[in-house]
Protein backbone atom coordinates (compact mmCIF):
# COMPACT_ATOMS: atom_id res chain seq x y z
CA UNK A 1 0.00 0.00 0.00
CA UNK A 2 1.34 3.45 -0.98
CA UNK A 3 1.49 5.30 2.45
CA UNK A 4 3.37 8.35 0.64
CA UNK A 5 1.52 11.47 1.62
CA UNK A 6 -0.39 9.92 4.23
CA UNK A 7 -0.33 12.78 7.04
CA UNK A 8 -1.43 10.98 10.84
CA UNK A 9 -2.12 12.97 14.36
CA UNK A 10 -1.40 11.15 17.28
CA UNK A 11 -2.38 12.10 20.34
CA UNK A 12 -1.34 10.91 24.10
CA UNK A 13 -0.16 12.57 27.35
CA UNK A 14 2.71 9.61 27.44
CA UNK A 15 5.79 10.48 25.75
CA UNK A 16 7.19 7.10 25.42
CA UNK A 17 4.02 6.16 24.03
CA UNK A 18 3.77 9.12 21.30
CA UNK A 19 7.78 7.99 20.66
CA UNK A 20 6.85 4.41 20.13
CA UNK A 21 3.75 5.15 17.69
CA UNK A 22 5.46 7.90 16.06
CA UNK A 23 8.57 5.72 15.12
CA UNK A 24 6.40 2.95 13.98
CA UNK A 25 4.54 4.95 11.96
CA UNK A 26 7.39 7.30 10.26
CA UNK A 27 8.90 3.75 9.12
CA UNK A 28 6.07 2.80 7.53
CA UNK A 29 6.42 5.76 5.37
CA UNK A 30 3.98 8.08 6.93
CA UNK A 31 4.07 11.44 7.59
CA UNK A 32 3.37 11.86 11.95
CA UNK A 33 2.72 14.92 13.75
CA UNK A 34 2.06 14.74 17.37
CA UNK A 35 -0.20 16.57 20.38
CA UNK A 36 -0.02 15.73 24.36
CA UNK A 37 -3.25 16.57 25.10
CA UNK A 38 -6.97 17.53 23.60
CA UNK A 39 -6.44 20.74 23.05
CA UNK A 40 -3.42 20.62 21.12
CA UNK A 41 -5.04 17.91 19.12
CA UNK A 42 -7.63 20.24 17.55
CA UNK A 43 -5.27 23.18 17.02
CA UNK A 44 -2.62 20.51 15.20
CA UNK A 45 -5.73 18.83 13.50
CA UNK A 46 -6.71 22.13 12.25
CA UNK A 47 -2.97 23.04 11.07
CA UNK A 48 -2.59 19.86 9.58
CA UNK A 49 -5.63 18.55 8.32
CA UNK A 50 -4.15 14.66 8.73
CA UNK A 51 -5.78 11.78 6.82
CA UNK A 52 -6.03 9.96 10.31
CA UNK A 53 -6.00 11.14 14.17
CA UNK A 54 -4.52 8.66 17.01
CA UNK A 55 -6.79 10.01 20.17
CA UNK A 56 -5.61 8.68 23.61
CA UNK A 57 -9.19 8.73 25.57
CA UNK A 58 -8.05 9.72 28.84
CA UNK A 59 -6.08 13.27 28.13
CA UNK A 60 -5.82 16.24 30.03
CA UNK A 61 -7.70 19.68 29.10
CA UNK A 62 -9.54 17.22 26.30
CA UNK A 63 -10.38 13.84 26.83
CA UNK A 64 -10.00 12.06 23.30
CA UNK A 65 -13.67 11.52 22.94
CA UNK A 66 -14.62 14.95 23.23
CA UNK A 67 -12.10 15.92 20.56
CA UNK A 68 -13.56 13.30 18.34
CA UNK A 69 -17.16 14.91 19.06
CA UNK A 70 -15.88 18.32 18.11
CA UNK A 71 -14.12 17.34 15.09
CA UNK A 72 -17.12 15.66 14.12
CA UNK A 73 -19.27 18.48 14.18
CA UNK A 74 -16.64 20.42 11.50
CA UNK A 75 -17.31 19.61 8.01
CA UNK A 76 -13.48 19.40 7.33
CA UNK A 77 -13.23 16.36 9.32
CA UNK A 78 -16.10 14.49 8.36
CA UNK A 79 -14.58 11.69 6.78
CA UNK A 80 -11.18 11.47 8.77
CA UNK A 81 -10.19 8.35 9.92
CA UNK A 82 -10.02 8.66 14.03
CA UNK A 83 -8.95 5.68 16.19
CA UNK A 84 -9.26 5.49 19.80
CA UNK A 85 -6.56 4.05 22.23
CA UNK A 86 -7.99 3.58 25.51
CA UNK A 87 -7.58 1.17 28.93
CA UNK A 88 -11.06 0.39 28.91
CA UNK A 89 -12.16 -2.75 26.80
CA UNK A 90 -15.70 -3.17 27.92
CA UNK A 91 -18.50 -2.96 25.08
CA UNK A 92 -20.42 -0.01 26.64
CA UNK A 93 -16.87 2.17 26.04
CA UNK A 94 -17.00 0.84 22.45
CA UNK A 95 -20.41 1.46 21.79
CA UNK A 96 -19.97 5.14 22.98
CA UNK A 97 -16.82 5.66 20.95
CA UNK A 98 -18.57 4.79 17.80
CA UNK A 99 -21.30 6.81 18.22
CA UNK A 100 -18.63 9.63 19.07
CA UNK A 101 -17.67 8.94 15.26
CA UNK A 102 -14.77 6.48 15.88
CA UNK A 103 -13.20 4.21 13.03
CA UNK A 104 -11.62 1.78 15.45
CA UNK A 105 -10.45 0.99 18.94
CA UNK A 106 -7.06 -0.37 19.99
CA UNK A 107 -6.69 -1.48 23.46
CA UNK A 108 -3.55 -0.73 25.55
CA UNK A 109 -0.90 -1.59 26.87
CA UNK A 110 -0.25 -1.31 23.06
CA UNK A 111 1.44 -3.62 20.33
CA UNK A 112 2.98 -1.30 17.79
CA UNK A 113 2.36 -4.19 15.01
CA UNK A 114 -0.87 -4.34 15.87
CA UNK A 115 -1.70 -0.98 15.99
CA UNK A 116 0.22 -0.80 12.16
CA UNK A 117 -2.24 -3.33 11.27
CA UNK A 118 -4.76 -1.70 12.15
CA UNK A 119 -4.10 1.73 10.74
CA UNK A 120 -3.25 -0.04 7.02
CA UNK A 121 -6.42 -1.86 6.96
CA UNK A 122 -8.50 1.47 7.62
CA UNK A 123 -6.68 2.97 5.05
CA UNK A 124 -7.14 -0.11 2.76
CA UNK A 125 -10.94 0.37 3.20
CA UNK A 126 -10.94 3.85 2.39
CA UNK A 127 -9.25 2.67 -0.86
CA UNK A 128 -11.54 0.30 -1.61
CA UNK A 129 -14.59 2.48 -1.54
CA UNK A 130 -12.74 5.47 -3.18
CA UNK A 131 -11.99 3.33 -6.24
CA UNK A 132 -15.85 2.13 -6.23
CA UNK A 133 -17.46 5.11 -6.09
CA UNK A 134 -20.56 6.56 -4.40
CA UNK A 135 -23.60 4.76 -4.90
CA UNK A 136 -25.39 7.98 -4.72
CA UNK A 137 -28.37 9.37 -2.93
CA UNK A 138 -30.94 6.27 -1.57
CA UNK A 139 -34.49 7.44 -1.87
CA UNK A 140 -36.42 4.72 -0.25
CA UNK A 141 -40.33 5.64 1.08
CA UNK A 142 -40.18 9.02 2.67
CA UNK A 143 -36.22 8.10 3.38
CA UNK A 144 -33.91 10.06 1.65
CA UNK A 145 -30.08 8.92 2.16
CA UNK A 146 -27.32 11.03 1.44
CA UNK A 147 -23.80 9.80 0.88
CA UNK A 148 -21.97 12.89 -0.12
CA UNK A 149 -23.25 15.18 2.10
CA UNK A 150 -23.83 12.63 4.95
CA UNK A 151 -27.20 13.59 5.15
CA UNK A 152 -30.52 11.65 6.15
CA UNK A 153 -34.12 13.23 5.79
CA UNK A 154 -37.48 11.35 6.52
CA UNK A 155 -40.58 13.38 5.11
CA UNK A 156 -38.09 16.56 4.64
CA UNK A 157 -36.51 16.82 7.79
CA UNK A 158 -32.89 16.10 8.67
CA UNK A 159 -31.73 13.54 10.94
CA UNK A 160 -29.26 13.74 13.21
CA UNK A 161 -27.15 9.94 13.03
CA UNK A 162 -23.57 9.35 14.20
CA UNK A 163 -21.19 8.05 11.52
CA UNK A 164 -21.42 4.55 11.84
CA UNK A 165 -25.16 4.48 12.18
CA UNK A 166 -24.89 6.30 8.92
CA UNK A 167 -22.93 3.74 7.63
CA UNK A 168 -25.03 0.95 8.89
CA UNK A 169 -28.50 2.55 7.56
CA UNK A 170 -26.97 3.04 4.16
CA UNK A 171 -26.24 -0.16 3.69
CA UNK A 172 -29.46 -2.23 4.94
CA UNK A 173 -31.23 0.46 2.36
CA UNK A 174 -29.09 0.38 -0.54
CA UNK A 175 -31.12 -3.50 -0.60
CA UNK A 176 -34.49 -2.74 0.82
CA UNK A 177 -35.72 -6.34 1.89
CA UNK A 178 -32.45 -8.39 1.70
CA UNK A 179 -31.54 -9.97 5.24
CA UNK A 180 -28.08 -8.49 5.49
CA UNK A 181 -26.07 -11.25 8.08
CA UNK A 182 -24.90 -10.14 11.20
CA UNK A 183 -21.19 -11.22 10.37
CA UNK A 184 -21.83 -9.13 6.80
CA UNK A 185 -22.45 -6.05 8.82
CA UNK A 186 -19.62 -5.86 10.65
CA UNK A 187 -17.07 -6.53 7.62
CA UNK A 188 -18.90 -3.85 6.07
CA UNK A 189 -19.60 -1.23 8.49
CA UNK A 190 -16.71 -1.92 10.68
CA UNK A 191 -14.06 -4.00 8.73
CA UNK A 192 -12.56 -7.74 9.51
CA UNK A 193 -10.18 -6.07 11.20
CA UNK A 194 -11.67 -3.78 14.05
CA UNK A 195 -12.91 -6.01 16.93
CA UNK A 196 -16.37 -5.13 18.42
CA UNK A 197 -18.55 -7.13 20.83
CA UNK A 198 -21.55 -9.10 20.16
CA UNK A 199 -24.34 -6.19 20.72
CA UNK A 200 -22.61 -3.17 18.71
CA UNK A 201 -24.78 -4.10 15.85
CA UNK A 202 -27.49 -4.12 18.29
CA UNK A 203 -26.95 -0.68 19.76
CA UNK A 204 -26.74 0.70 16.97
CA UNK A 205 -30.28 -0.44 15.22
CA UNK A 206 -32.18 0.47 18.13
CA UNK A 207 -30.58 4.29 18.08
CA UNK A 208 -31.32 3.46 14.47
CA UNK A 209 -35.09 3.28 14.65
CA UNK A 210 -35.27 5.83 17.55
CA UNK A 211 -33.44 8.68 15.67
CA UNK A 212 -36.16 7.47 12.67
CA UNK A 213 -38.78 7.51 14.70
CA UNK A 214 -39.76 4.26 11.95
CA UNK A 215 -39.77 1.11 12.50
CA UNK A 216 -38.13 0.54 9.36
CA UNK A 217 -35.22 -2.42 10.04
CA UNK A 218 -36.62 -5.77 10.43
CA UNK A 219 -34.71 -8.10 12.84
CA UNK A 220 -34.32 -12.04 10.92
CA UNK A 221 -33.78 -13.60 14.43
CA UNK A 222 -30.52 -15.62 14.79
CA UNK A 223 -29.51 -14.49 10.89
CA UNK A 224 -29.10 -10.61 10.43
CA UNK A 225 -31.47 -7.52 9.96
CA UNK A 226 -32.93 -6.45 6.57
CA UNK A 227 -34.54 -2.50 5.50
CA UNK A 228 -38.42 -2.21 5.30
CA UNK A 229 -41.45 0.30 4.84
Amino acid sequence: MDTKGKKILIADDEPDILEIIQYNLQAEGYTVYTAKDGDEALQRAKQVNPDLIILDIMMPRKTGTEVCSILRTQPAFKDTLIIFLTALNDESSQVRGFDTGADDYVNKPISPKLLLSRVNALFRRVGKKEEAGSNGILTVGNVVIDPVKFIVEVDNNEVSLAKKEFELLYLLASRPGRVFLRNEILNQVWGNDVIVGDRTIDVHIRKIRQKLGLDCITTVKGVGYKFDL
